[in-house]
């Protein structure tokens, strides 16, 4: 087998989760035999179907980026430490012969094999006593021989290993902390007799206190029936009323709670009465002997009326208004009768320029010398139009047409039509603004039509006054245009000759692709967006963004497979963004590129950097004659338009150009 042997310590540690089961192996190895599991310091057995947590199973011999092991049922409990390490025996597995074909997968499999052994010898080497490489001693770290009743140190000159250091020293500070231990028990003895002192003085505080809590209740809202420990009220008990704000004390004889001092309100009224006895003894005059008082009491439901009204106070307030509406009440009489509301024509008290609200026909009416017209255009709009088809003799056409249109006009302002001809006005009368009489009786299904115009007069205004318009008339030869902004109106001058050169070129582009690397038939090679070593079409003057595995350095060259083939890198344009990312911006003349892995060979494939077509279009105007194109501006147009102003130009997502006003 041929696996690739990652830089990566052959020993793996986990602090387990409850019930866990499955673990990352992080590094290569061969055959399941070559791992070793503990939980904690005991080693567990492998075995192909594990039935418990002290059993394991393996997968991923053989490959590159290691594989994992799955303990057996419950799993791990919470907090146990798994560790995982590679234990690869340090022999040779294969020998190659003198002669013949050169074996090399055999070969790959022991070089992997004798990394792997290396990476082992470096993690126990990590794990054992070792000089510091930064270290300016040189010693000696040879184990020298066991002597019985010594303690391994350091000889006096720093140079090696001894065993000189005698024991029973140790020995004795042994007994001195055994010594010591009894001396902080006995410590602890007295200690907890002052703990018990230190009770009964607890004991005591708590029981005045709780004397104390038995007289004093503290603050409470409303007066308390028990105590604070739900005990009968002590006589002389007290307690702070947070809601009148005064202090209380309990009388037992009577049991009921008593202020000691009044509420503020309490205190306030009574320094009101106090700040007010003139006018206590007042009232008291009027009821001895004259009694006043009994004889505004005896109007009480009057009074109660009067009181019970609502809006006295704002009657109050217009009484200026109702004043002046009572010295006008002719004139508001008066209104009452030229203007009225009502569903259908009055009838009473008419007089010419009268108005009254037609609340059916839902618009204003005045009295003329031949009865009520519309006060403005019966016509909503600047026409109407009625259709009727006749009876034998018809002469009146009113109400609702042949599409339940009520007829409705301003007198003088119609046309009508007798199946198509338009009638004189001595043919017909219109004076009602409701109704057509004809001078001869129409024959049965004759059509008649009428078309009503709407009457207004317009108004004499300056275009200056206009909203959204300018304040002042612009020059000659301008004309009003919508701003930029699309809110109001602008002058601009009016359109005139232009003309427009046209120039094609190339708008560059950023692009992205994706690279990715697959085991071909054993060997690894690039896919460019999903496609093996895809020959591409990097045009100049685009920016080429390329993501790629950590693993595999992605760079350019002008030599097939770059650095493998004797080449170089290639930098023109080039930023390598981070390990896992380049880009490269196509330069003007680029030669043909090949792209390469900088570690591994044979994974790349061809760029070609080809001249792109021209995607975009510019255009050059005279501006409305305000600017002037050179004589090589336009030799170099590719095109020329001569055309009004007001164009702008653009190219669709099928090249074509379009023109837009």
């Amino acid at each position: 087998m041929s696996i690739i042997i990652s830089d990566v310590e052959p020993r793996v540690q986990y602090t387990a989760t409850a019930g866990q089961t499955s673990f990352t192996v992080g590094f290569e190895f061969f055959d399941n035999a070559d791992l070793k599991v503990f939980n904690g310091t005991s080693l567990l057995t492998f075995s192909a179907s594990p039935t418990n947590a002290t059993q394991y199973s393996v997968s991923g011999a053989g490959q590159t980026g290691g594989g994992s092991i799955t303990l057996g049922s419950p799993g791990a409990t919470v907090n146990d430490v798994i560790t995982i390490s590679r234990d690869l025996a340090i022999a040779r597995s294969t020998d190659f012969p003198t002669s013949g074909a050169f074996q090399i997968a055999s070969l790959n499999t022991e070089l992997d094999k004798i990394i792997a052994m290396a990476q082992q010898l470096e993690r126990d080497q990590k794990l054992s006593p070792r000089v510091a490489t930064t270290s300016s001693s040189s010693f000696n770290l040879t184990f020298p021989d066991m002597v019985a009743g010594k303690v391994l140190s350091a000889n006096s000159g720093g140079t090696g290993l001894e065993f000189t250091v005698d024991a029973s020293g140790l020995l004795t500070a042994e007994a001195n902390a055994a010594t010591s231990a009894t001396n902080a028990g006995n410590s602890a003895t007295a200690a907890a007799g002052s703990a018990t002192s230190a009770e009964n003085a607890k004991n005591a505080a708590e029981a005045a206190l709780d004397t104390f809590d038995d007289d004093f209740l503290g603050s409470k809202s409303s007066d308390p029936s028990v105590d604070n420990d739900g005990a009968t009220l002590a006589d002389g008990a007290l307690y702070f009323n947070t809601t009148d704000n005064v202090m209380k004390v309990y009388d037992l004889g009577n049991t009921q709670w008593k202020q000691l001092v009044p509420t503020t309100s309490q205190q306030t009224n009574i320094d009101a009465a106090v700040s007010n006895a003139t006018n206590i003894n007042n009232v008291a005059s009027q009821i001895s002997p004259t009694n006043n008082i009994s004889t505004v009491a005896g109007l009480s439901s009057s009074i109660s009326t009067l009181a019970s009204m609502s809006g006295l106070s704002t009657l109050a307030g217009s009484a200026t208004a109702v004043t002046t509406v009572a010295n006008n009440l002719t004139a508001v009489n008066n209104f009452a009768d030229v203007y009225r509301i009502a569903s259908s024509a009055p009838t009473s008290s008419l007089n010419a320029g009268d108005l009254y609200f037609d609340t059916t026909a839902d618009e204003l009416k005045v009295y003329k010398s031949g009865g009520w017209a519309a006060a403005g255009s019966t016509v909503n709009g600047t026409s109407n139009r009625f259709e009727y088809t006749a009876t034998a003799n018809q002469t009146t056409f009113t109400g609702a047409d042949s599409n339940s249109k009520t007829l409705a006009y301003d007198a003088g302002f119609i046309d009508v039509y007798l199946n198509g001809v338009k009638l004189a006005n001595s043919d017909y009368t219109a004076t009602s603004g409701s109704s057509i009489i004809l001078g001869s009786g129409a024959a049965v299904n004759d059509i008649l039509m009428i078309v009503a115009y709407g009457t207004f007069q317009l108004a004499n205004i300056s275009i200056k006054d206009l909203t959204d318009t300018p304040a002042s008339i612009g020059t000659a030869g301008q004309a009003l245009v919508v701003n930029s902004s699309a809110n109001a109106l602008v002058y601009s001058n009016a359109s005139s000759a232009e003309v427009y050169g046209f120039e094609q070129y190339y708008n560059p582009s950023t692009l992205v692709r994706t690279v990715t690397v697959v085991s071909v038939g054993g060997s690894n090679k690039y896919f460019i967006d999903g496609v093996q070593q895809d020959t591409l079409d990097l045009y100049e003057g685009n920016t080429y963004i390329f993501n790629y595995p950590s693993g595999h350095p992605f760079k350019f060259s002008t030599t097939s497979d770059g650095t493998h083939g004797s080449g170089s890198e290639y930098t023109t344009g080039v930023t390598h963004n981070s390990s896992t990312q380049v880009t490269i911006v196509v330069a003007s003349g680029a030669p043909t590129l090949y792209y390469y892995c900088a570690s591994h060979s044979a994974m790349g494939g061809q760029a070609n950097t080809p001249t792109p077509g021209s995607n975009a279009v510019r255009y050059i105007t005279t501006n409305q004659g305000v600017d002037n194109i050179t004589e090589s501006q336009y030799a170099n147009f590719d095109d020329v338009l001569f055309s009004a102003s007001g164009f702008v130009f653009s190219i669709n997502s099928n090249g074509n150009l379009i023109a837009t006003i």
